[in-house]
């Protein structure tokens, strides 16, 4: 690094005077970044590397100034060169490209290098500016950086595109006080009075989104895992969580990494292996190579902690692992593709779930985990294909959602069953080792896969991957002389054409005191299952019963009577019954077999006969989902009652502990009556909870916001109380800003929600869509009402200010309670006066009510 750039110095003036560049084609010269301008760069410029210099502050309004050096390599000279950088242009300094000072040429979020400055082979650029802070997250004793898929570009100019990799080299000045972490190891660091200087060593080639730093006040735990040294800062103070915690944190990353490794025939690809545990992350983790980031309350868990966090620790941990081999090492070539690191990060996740998940239950936990969520969107009207186009970064936020992160893998599993276990594997190992440390495409790995295989991997591409949407099955069974003569399988798309997914999945056929399980090979529109023909006619058959299958499946009235009259579900097995769970609602909710009420009926009966967490929790979550949004008021009321008292016995007759807590939490949240609020209020005030219950602080937190929403005598004193005990800060901060959403004055939950206008007021985005989710609580959607308007007014700027699953979050917080046709009337009104609206944003808002349309369908 040159002598005058580690000099630290950051009082210049920055310069006002912008002047006019020639004149730029819009494809290529608009904001964000365009594909044609993406395009035109990786042609281009080549051998990229950032020398970046931060001084980071201790007052969190302070600005954080930079210098940079980008240095680079060009093909041919060009008559001009974009820099992406979407700030203020007053916060830029004099540029110096090739040792020579040029004018600030600003426009549509770009510095134009001028031609005449520029050479062929190597040039470089000097610059000063101010970073912009919504990459930065800055809290008030901590910040870290965020940039992914586009918001590079908002720390510090350069060529945020995924294919044009470069070195960082980062110089970061920061209060003494404070730990950090960034992509490469630490080479040396000074002290300068109250201040620190760390130098940073060269990073490995990464993308833009990938650079990342953090600094704050954190503690640090070390630790060395099958030989390789690993770092983790956090910020938890509960001693316990710590405790419990800290070594299956390590116990997991190691793991997951002694797994991938084997899978992959490749080394760990990366000079070093530190994370950080942030408080209310705004994602689940972000896969920053050599800093991954996590959500602190999703690492940490209590002795109370339920089976579904346990497994959502080790997913959030191994999924951010395999992307160090699955979008760091092999990036995509442009964000269209971002769906192939998601998909092969969660498909590794699920399998090295077999090695830190104790009595781990693949199939059970790979149904639960994908399915319900894939077809919350599949189902829509919004629903996408899982490669979407993209024509500019700046909308490369859209493309997330459960498509990508949940069929994503199913489909892959379903491509695994069909190519074989081995043959998928060395197809992945061809595609990671051609392009290891590059970029690649979905065609690219199709291609690399299609070499292992005899299977047209283009035809089933086109329905799987280029096509949205989800099958219909429907049966024909032929009956001869009491035993099965033909067994007929058909499918076709939601939508009524006449499309059909190839896959595998498995039937049961049912008998008095037995059951034959067949597989089903269903690569056409119509098969027969030739293994069926001859035997017995069963009383019933289940469908899916290994959970394999994809889409909405036919129910066997039979096992409908059997388990409403047996109080058992029909099902044999976990995955045959949480299955069974599965497709009876996906039935209900497109008016077939049962409606709300007898689907809802038929979840009481089960409350006490499914003893297995996984398969209970799908059962209850869907129990409330029938219970807030498709009971009238007065049907709840009617009913309250009784499934209180139907719950809380379940919950004393189970024998596990958390399957207890599963059946505590459902009576907790649809709790009505006077009489279980009052349970809930000496449960809280004295802080013992039901025999066999362990529930956490923040089990206690939300009993008291429950309260608040509820409009319980005192619920305002008591969310004080609860503030006051309390010990950690973030978590202090947390509720203090969720105080006015829980306000039992109207009038204070308005201007609440009037100051989420402005997007600095969102910026801390997990708090605000807790406070959204009790704004819009079904016992509040008469006064919530008026907030539905704003939420769709206020969408496109959301998009633009907010981090990638804002949007879609935003809109579910809203809209997902909503059963009133004069809610319906305010999504129809919007839609039909912005005929032209933004497609993707639209989808999401189609996603999002979803279930808001089917409740004036499903009766």
């Amino acid at each position: 690094m040159p002598i005058a750039f580690r000099a630290v110095f950051f009082g210049v003036l920055f310069c006002s005077l912008i002047t006019r560049g020639q004149s730029i084609p819009d494809s290529i010269g608009q904001p964000g970044v365009s594909l044609p301008l993406a395009k035109t760069r990786a042609a281009l410029v080549k051998d990229i590397h950032y020398e970046l210099l931060f001084n980071l502050p201790l007052a969190k309004d302070s600005l954080v100034r930079g210098k940079e050096k980008l240095t680079f390599r060009l093909v041919q000279r060009p008559a001009f060169l974009l820099l992406d950088f979407k700030t203020d242009p007053k916060f830029l300094d004099i540029i110096r490209i090739n040792g020579k000072t040029a004018p600030v040429v600003y426009a549509n979020e770009h510095i134009q290098l001028p031609g005449s400055l520029l050479q062929e082979g190597t040039n470089s650029v000097e610059l000063g500016f101010v970073a912009g802070n919504a990459a930065l997250n800055r809290n008030t004793e901590f910040l870290y950086t965020l940039l992914v898929p586009d918001r590079a570009r908002t720390l510090f100019p350069c060529f945020d595109q995924p294919n044009l990799k470069a070195v960082f080299e980062l110089t970061l000045v920061k209060p003494a006080g404070w730990q950090a972490i960034a992509n490469a190891s630490l080479l040396d660091s000074s002290r300068m009075e109250d201040l620190t200087v760390l130098r940073f060593r060269p990073s490995d080639r990464i993308s833009t989104y990938l650079f990342s730093f953090a600094a704050g006040r954190f503690t640090a735990a070390d630790k060395t895992v099958h030989g390789l040294p690993m770092r983790m800062l956090y910020r938890e103070t509960d001693p316990t969580k710590i405790r419990l915690s800290t070594d299956t944190i390590f116990h997991i990353e190691g793991s997951s990494l002694e797994f991938l490794e084997s899978y992959t025939a490749l080394k760990y690809p990366f000079q070093k292996f530190d994370f950080v545990a942030i408080p209310d992350f705004q994602f689940g983790g972000m896969e920053h190579p050599g800093a991954i980031q996590y959500k602190a309350n999703t690492l940490f868990l209590d002795s109370g902690a339920t089976r579904e966090q346990l497994i959502a620790r080790s997913n959030l941990l191994a999924h951010e692992t395999a992307h160090m081999w699955f979008g760091d090492l092999v990036t995509m070539d442009w964000f269209n593709d971002v769906w192939m690191k998601e998909v092969f990060a969660n498909f590794m996740a699920d399998m090295i779930g077999n090695l830190t998940i104790h009595d781990n239950n693949d199939a059970l936990k790979f149904l639960t985990y994908h399915y319900p969520a894939a077809y919350s969107v599949d189902r829509s009207a919004g629903a996408h294909p899982i490669r979407q186009k993209l024509d500019n970064l700046n909308e490369a936020g859209s493309l997330y959602g459960n498509i990508i992160y949940h069929k994503a893998p199913i489909v892959m599993r379903q491509l695994e069953l069909l190519m074989g276990v081995s043959a998928f594997r060395d197809g992945l190992r061809d595609y990671l080792k051609k392009y290891a440390g590059g970029n690649a495409t979905w065609p690219d790995l199709i291609e690399a896969l299609q070499r292992h295989t005899s299977l047209d991997l283009r035809t089933w591409n086109e329905v799987w991957v280029n096509g949205a949407g989800r099958p219909v099955f429907s049966y024909e069974l032929k009956e001869k002389d009491g035993k099965i003569g033909e067994l007929t399988i058909r499918q076709k798309g939601e939508d009524g054409s006449q499309r059909f997914w190839p896959q595998q999945f498995y039937v049961m056929l049912v008998y008095p005191d037995s059951f034959k399980t067949l597989l089903v090979n269903s690569n056409a529109s119509s098969i027969k299952v030739p293994e069926a023909a001859g035997l017995p006619k069963p009383q019933y058959i289940l469908f899916n019963v290994s959970g394999l299958g994809y889409g909405v499946f036919p129910v066997d009235a039979g096992a409908v009577a059997f388990s409403l009259s047996s109080g058992a579900p029909a099902g044999k097995g976990p995955v045959a019954r949480a299955a069974e769970y599965i497709n009876l609602y996906e039935n209900m909710l497109n008016g077939r077999v049962l409606t709300p009420r007898q689907l809802l009926d038929y979840q009481r009966h089960m409350l006490s006969g499914e003893t297995v967490e996984q398969s209970l929790n799908v059962l209850l979550d869907q129990l409330q989902s029938v219970f807030w949004r498709f009971l009238t008021p007065v049907e709840r009321e009617s009913l309250a009652g009784t499934l209180e008292k139907e719950c809380w016995q379940a919950m004393e007759a189970a024998s596990a502990k958390n399957v207890k807590k599963l059946l505590f939490r459902t009576f907790s949240n649809i709790v009505t009556t006077r009489a279980g609020m009052d349970s809930l209020y000496t449960i809280w005030k004295e802080q013992r909870p039901p025999a066999g219950v362990i529930l956490s602080e923040d089990d206690y937190t939300g009993l008291a916001a429950g309260l608040a929403i509820r409009n319980y005598p005192g619920s305002q004193l008591i969310l004080q109380e609860q503030l006051s005990r309390i010990p950690n800060k973030d978590r202090q901060d947390r509720l203090r800003f969720l105080l006015p959403s829980l306000s039992n004055d109207e009038a204070v939950r308005d201007r609440f929600f009037a100051t989420l206008q402005s997007a600095e007021a969102r910026r801390k985005e997990a708090w605000v869509l807790t406070a959204i989710g009790y704004l819009h609580h079904p016992l509040r959607a008469a006064s919530a009402e008026k907030y539905l308007q704003p939420s769709l007014d206020w969408l496109e700027d959301i998009q633009r200010t907010g981090d990638v699953f804002f949007p879609q979050s935003w809109l579910q917080a809203g809209f997902g309670w909503c059963r009133t046709s004069s809610e319906i009337k305010i999504v129809r009104n919007f839609l039909e006066k912005h005929p032209d609206y933004n497609p993707k944003l639209k989808a999401k808002i189609l996603q999002a009510t979803d279930l808001l349309f089917r409740t004036e369908r499903v009766h």
